[in-house]
């Protein structure tokens, strides 16, 4: 009578761990990728809840509160800083105090702790972005954020992809106001015929073509180069 190396019960060791070993871990492998190798900061529409219910439409709608009053740093700085609970307090240390809404500010009021705001716009790390720059050549809140001021909660109305940079980047004319009006939501921008109009976009250097020029006379020149975004 034969012998066999391994008992007959071996045989279902193989389907069994493929059943419950590395199916199971493939799934598992395949949504994590899924999950956190999916930037949901790209998607238009992405609108988190935030932790405390807060209204741009009523602050920077109705009050007509600018939005470099909360984004302070957004003139000098590559990023728009998110308000300390010190500015929230400015007001509501008188303000409807008693609000439920304002639990958790006065909790990070007491407590010394930043309220975990959820970041809606995002690039990649790998993006090189400067607010201060934009705002500079008069690029508007709008162009980028949408009418934040009617937006009871911020969503993201723009991909944020590199094509959609370079087309502006291309093509900045339609985007450019005077830098004194970059915050006005419901101003169109103001500028004047491009110097460069009718030149087909491309990728040619920056350096090579002829910059837009706003109906102040300002010109505007953005680089299409790679070391431009990509440092």
């Amino acid at each position: 009578m034969a012998r066999f190396l391994f008992p007959r019960w071996a045989n279902k060791v193989v389907p069994l761990g493929l059943l419950f070993g590395v199916l199971p871990l493939g799934a598992a492998v395949i949504g994590g990728f899924w999950y956190y190798g999916t930037n949901k900061h790209l998607e238009v529409g992405y609108q988190p809840d935030q932790p405390v219910d807060y209204s741009h439409k009523l602050h920077a709608g109705d009050l007509g509160i600018d939005c470099r009053y909360c984004h302070s740093t957004v003139e000098v700085s590559s990023f728009a800083a998110v308000p300390p609970t010190e500015t929230c307090m400015n007001c509501h240390a008188k303000v409807r105090r008693d609000s439920e809404k304002l639990l958790l500010v006065q909790e990070s009021w007491a407590t010394d702790q930043p309220i975990p705001w959820v970041r809606v716009h995002n690039l990649p790390d790998y993006a090189y972005f400067d607010h201060s720059a934009h705002l500079a050549a008069g690029v508007g809140c709008v162009s980028c954020h949408g009418r934040v001021d009617q937006m009871h909660k911020v969503r993201q109305v723009q991909p944020l992809t590199m094509g959609w940079c370079l087309d502006c980047h291309r093509d900045p004319g339609p985007n450019l106001r005077n830098p004194a009006d970059v915050t006005k939501m419901d101003m169109a921008p103001a500028t004047a015929a491009m110097a460069g109009a009718g030149i087909p976009a491309s990728h040619e250097p920056y350096q090579d073509r002829v910059p837009a020029v706003t109906s102040s006379g300002r010109q505007v020149q953005a680089p299409l180069h790679c070391s431009g975004c990509h440092r």
